[in-house]
């Protein structure tokens, strides 16, 4: 699998952008620091010559120069360069929390609604079918305000904390299902397999051939789908701030970026690029990535 994912130069190049895209998310307070600026001090409200009378960016291209290497953001003046590092740590830190342990409940349900089969399998199934039948996004949107009633005084905001925690709580029980009901299928057939008729013949335990049989017979689809999962999770997560029910001010976050250029992408264009290209290209990368490891995994997928 390796010699032939070495030798597909797409899935190489992409596994090198998502590789830089994690790395600049964990080492953004390091590159923060280094670069001399932070992405809440609001540095056109304190230097007068930085916005004008409409705070806009004073300079052309939305402020760009050495001092501020993306510019600054309309209205508040904050660095976008440092708010475009947090935004990227944020999201992907969510994400990836988010599409654990989606893959690892997925995993839990179907291989053991699969294997064991008979009422466990009924019992499964039918909850996966009743989880499915959620709008998602609709149950995103509504969830949000509902825990803020019961959880927080009305007269307080709510904590970003609390926000990241239930974002991850709701899309990680509706994030499972697709992949649980793949593991499945992919384990009602490997259960018929001859390696799994002598473990079960040697007296081998149901849990040690779950692990040893079946789980690394599962690698590919679990890869596969965890690569496409993550990204579709950053861009809900992005979605939802940009709906006003993600992470909000003053927390860095690529969809209240998005939120913040469609006001005022008339003016000053230049605010929304920098968050939009670096979306296009995290999401592009990591989706060919996704099929450079499904076709390494299996040649034939491809054809």
């Amino acid at each position: 699998m390796w010699m032939r994912f070495k030798r597909d130069r797409t899935g190489v190049v992409s596994a090198c952008i998502v590789l830089a895209f994690f790395l600049i998310a964990a080492l953004a307070p390091l590159i923060s620091k280094l670069y001399g600026k932070d992405p809440y001090t609001r540095y056109g409200q304190l230097r007068p010559d930085l916005l004008n009378e409409n705070f806009y960016p004073v300079k052309p291209n939305g402020g760009i120069d050495g001092e501020f290497w993306f510019g600054l953001e309309p209205g508040l003046g904050r660095d976008v360069f440092t708010q475009l590092l947090y935004g990227i740590r944020n999201s992907l830190a969510l994400a990836v929390i988010i599409t654990l342990l989606s893959v690892l409940t997925a995993i839990v349900i179907g291989v053991a609604g699969g294997y064991f089969g008979g009422k466990v399998d009924y019992f499964l199934g039918r909850f996966t079918d009743l989880m499915m039948s959620f709008p998602n996004q609709l149950f995103f949107v509504a969830f949000t305000p509902v825990v803020a009633a019961l959880l927080v005084d009305p007269r307080d905001e709510m904590p970003t904390w609390l926000r990241a925690g239930v974002l991850v709580y709701v899309m990680w029980l509706l994030g499972w299902m697709t992949l649980a009901r793949l593991l499945r299928g992919q384990t009602l057939s490997l259960r018929e397999r001859e390696f799994i008729e002598a473990a079960r013949v040697a007296g081998t335990p149901s849990g040690r051939i779950v692990r040893k049989e079946l789980l690394p017979n599962l690698v590919t689809p679990i890869l596969v789908q965890a690569t496409y999962m993550l990204p579709n999770n950053v861009t809900a997560i992005a979605g939802l701030s940009f709906l006003g029910v993600g992470l909000l001010e003053p927390t860095p976050d690529w969809g209240r970026m998005f939120a913040k250029g469609a006001e005022i992408y008339q003016s000053d264009i230049t605010y929304m690029f920098f968050p939009g290209g670096a979306m296009v290209i995290f999401i592009l990368a990591f989706n060919l990535l996704g099929d450079s490891v499904r076709d390494a995994f299996d040649p034939k997928s491809g054809r």
